[in-house]
């Protein structure tokens, strides 16, 4: 961070070019189809910013990019800021309804679009204003408002005079959307000043070194795996293994054969990995770290054994966000703590919520309240105009504004909402409880999914699990039901002695509902809106569903006789 505070001017396309005059050929990122060394890295950006401003692509105009994971990726999207427009990261597995509004949210005047992705910008097209121009990068004819970008552009884009804009730290760089599982995505803001302190301060979390080679399979469209994951190595004069996704049976033969010394994790790939099959490769790694958030307690004591990895690094951040927690001192299932000496910096809070609406509760003195130690409350985070503690918002102010609480603890004050509740012990280490909305109340107790769902899932035969709260008529609120993927080993009845050996009566689930599989977001964590809006009562025709009769201590298949009963009774 030294380096930004002896430089308050400096942006990451500046420094790219920088890194290439001291880096040269050095591997920067590589890729399943190409790789780019810094000099050519430096060199691409470099031409991608002269082709655009021969565009006539200037400051504050937004251009959406929807890619692929690879290296050409991250250069186009460097080269695009580079002449002070915005990038917008698109989440490329957005179709339809969500895509349009995406890119509407943006503001954005031009695509880039991969060949692949150009049918999914091409079917909304008619609802997109009439003077948006779509550039298709790869192999496609180009067509009706669709014109084509190919590597040769952008060679020739060096043949153009450099943007004469040079952005600054506090200009936006880039827009990087909220999943939109509550809502359609949220295009948060992103400046050129985020850029580089998230690179500068993950390398000096990971102690990031030249030898180092990270890892990266995560979406590049979100901020982890397109700017922590690459800016963090890069900065340090490392390299990064850029992969298109994830493969559970390909990734440590990938691991070994590349020489990854770091891994960039979510916690859902670190359970796979544990249910796959033994591999050779998987005790001949080089790994000296894992990097990442959502790993759960009794996932990261096993990851950790059986791979034999030396060090695990968990932490908790969000894109817009100001609140950031670090687990430098590997205590399994924690996100983190702050030091003392460091509170100044990260002023973090835990505030007790309505456990229905999920809404901050304040006390007689009109101030919200804040948690005891090991009671669960929203984390907020103080909205300082200092670095990490800003927050810039969306581009909808409205969104923006709903994230924000005023007059928390003293007249004036401004905190960041973040959404999740979390508890912290007497030691000061934060643990992950849920997302705010996510809890549901049964039998007077609050039950939280994700102790749930990882409940279920270190049963015998379980894959994977999601958990969430359904009404049931003439109950008051919501009972437990849990959506499961499950192998030959599996057993209702296993799994019945599981629950009541793991969790407390009130928060076993009373559904349990078997699918042939489960959706999955872009970063790999499980979805669960529609089954929660399908509830016990209409599951697909081809899933199992089985209702838990405390009558007969047991689980029971869900037939219209059972349904009728509960719809009908005092559970």
């Amino acid at each position: 961070m030294k380096t930004l505070q002896d430089r308050p001017a400096l942006t990451l396309p500046e420094l790219i070019q920088e890194l290439a005059a001291v880096h040269g050929d050095n591997p920067a990122l590589l890729g399943e189809q190409s790789t780019l060394s810094y000099r050519a890295l430096s060199n691409l950006v470099d031409r991608v910013a002269r082709w655009a401003a021969g565009q006539n692509i200037v400051a504050g105009d937004v251009v959406c990019l929807a890619m692929p994971n690879c290296p050409e990726y991250f250069a186009i999207w460097l080269g695009i800021t580079r002449t002070g427009a915005v990038a917008a990261l698109l989440n490329i597995h957005l179709r339809g309804d969500a895509l349009a509004h995406s890119i509407q949210a943006a503001g954005a005047t031009r695509i880039i679009a991969a060949t692949a992705l150009l049918p999914a910008i091409e079917e909304i097209l008619p609802s997109l204003p009439e003077a948006l121009r779509v550039w298709v990068y790869g192999q496609a004819a180009a067509t009706g408002r669709v014109e084509m970008l190919t590597l040769p552009d952008l060679i020739e884009g060096a043949q153009c005079p450099p943007p004469e804009h040079r952005p600054a730290p506090s200009d936006l760089a880039l827009l990087i959307y909220t999943s939109g599982t509550t809502g359609m995505p949220k295009a948060a803001k992103i400046t050129h000043a985020r850029l580089l302190e998230w690179s500068y301060w993950f390398a000096g979390m990971m102690g990031a070194a030249p030898e180092d080679r990270l890892y990266n399979c995560l979406p590049m469209y979100h901020s982890i795996g397109g700017v922590v994951a690459i800016g963090s190595m890069l900065v340090k004069g490392g390299s990064v293994v850029i992969r298109e996704k994830f493969s559970a049976s390909k990734f440590w033969e990938d691991i070994v054969q590349t020489e990854c010394t770091i891994f960039q994790y979510i916690g859902e790939l670190c359970r796979y990995l544990l249910l796959s099959a033994p591999s050779p490769f998987e005790s001949r790694h080089r790994l000296r770290l894992c990097c990442g958030n959502g790993m759960s307690g009794n996932v990261w004591q096993a990851f950790e054994a059986r791979f034999q990895v030396p060090k695990i690094l968990e932490f908790y951040a969000a894109t817009e966000g100001n609140v950031s927690l670090y687990n430098c001192e590997g205590k399994p299932g924690a996100i983190g703590r702050v030091p003392p000496f460091l509170t100044h910096r990260f002023p973090i809070a835990l505030i007790k919520c309505d456990p229905v609406s999920g809404e901050p509760l304040r006390g007689q003195d009109g101030f919200y309240q804040r948690c005891d130690p090991d009671e669960p409350g929203e984390a907020i985070g103080k909205i300082q105009n200092t670095g990490e503690s800003q927050f810039d918002g969306y581009t909808d102010k409205n969104a923006a504004a709903a994230k924000i609480l005023r007059n928390a603890f003293t007249p004036g004050d401004a905190w960041f909402r973040t959404g999740d509740l979390m508890r912290k012990d007497s030691a000061g280490y934060y643990y992950f409880v849920d997302r705010l909305g996510d809890t549901f109340r049964w039998k007077g107790e609050n039950v939280s999914t994700l102790e749930v769902a990882e409940a279920i899932s270190a049963c015998q035969g379980v894959l994977e699990a999601v958990a969430f709260g359904v009404e049931i008529p003439g109950n008051e609120g919501r009972a437990g039901m849990a959506a499961i993927t499950a192998d030959a080993q599996f057993s209702l009845q296993t799994l019945q002695t599981h629950l009541g050996n793991s969790l407390p009566s009130y928060a076993r689930p009373l559904f349990i509902r078997r699918c042939k599989s489960l959706a999955l977001t872009g970063t790999f964590k499980l979805q669960k809106e529609a089954l929660r809006r399908e509830g016990f009562a209409n599951p697909a025709a081809s899933d199992d569903l089985w209702f838990f009769d405390a009558g007969i201590g047991s689980f029971i298949a869900c037939d219209a006789a059972v349904l009728n009963r509960i719809a009908t009774a005092k559970i």
